[in-house]
């Protein structure tokens, strides 16, 4: 049977000392790793798991909406805000839903929902479409102060000219032409060519000059 010669000897002493000195904590710290990974692969897996059922939910919505359902949308829609707030589907739900609940009258729920979008969606864009949309609301809903602080927020780039353009149609409601022409004469500069340019000049003749 072969012998380890003096010098292996030697080293096999100095390794089985450095591991009964440290060997334990490498074990931990092999332990804390394996179930970081762990912990990490189970995160993973339910962020995936709440997203299909999400997408799950948001698909039924799309549905309800087609047909018209009111209760089926507000209902279905409550249901991710309240059980998916943080997926990519819940501010998209809540747009649907506020659509389809102001063309029925109920702009109760349509202000809520476009709030909750307002004050929780990730995206700047569609925090920027919820806004707009907001303001609408509430100025249909004789409420044009309440409109106007809505769009105090910075839009996101691209909705500047939009959001000049509603400032401008709430304040000709207040009956405040002045600030109702800067307001569009503001969105003018920022349109781009198009239906929205044209609009706006339309809008300017119809005030006149101040």
């Amino acid at each position: 049977m072969s012998t380890y010669d003096l010098e292996e000897q030697e080293q096999l002493a100095a390794l089985k000392a450095w591991w009964k000195e440290r060997g334990g904590g490498i074990t931990l710290a092999a332990v804390l790793v394996a179930s970081a990974i762990a912990a990490w692969n189970g995160w993973l897996w339910y962020q995936r798991s709440q997203a299909a059922q999400a997408a799950a939910l948001y698909d039924t919505l799309q549905k309800a909406a087609r047909a018209n359902d009111l209760k089926g949308t507000r209902d279905t829609a409550g249901s991710i805000l309240e059980n998916y707030p943080g997926s990519v589907y819940a501010p998209l739900a809540a747009l649907v839903s506020a659509k389809l609940q102001f063309q029925a009258g109920d702009l109760k729920t349509a202000r809520a929902q476009l709030q909750w979008v307002v004050e929780h969606a990730k995206s700047d864009e569609i925090r920027s479409i919820a806004a707009l949309r907001l303001s609408s609301v509430l100025l249909d809903d004789k409420e044009p102060d309440a409109a106007l602080k809505v769009l105090e927020v910075k839009p996101h780039p691209g909705f500047e000219a939009l959001f000049a353009a509603q400032r401008g149609d709430i304040l000709v409601a207040q009956k405040k032409r002045g600030d109702a022409r800067s307001a569009y004469k503001a969105a003018l500069e920022k349109a781009e060519p198009g239906p929205l340019r044209e609009g706006l000049r339309l809008k300017l003749e119809a005030l006149g000059e101040g």
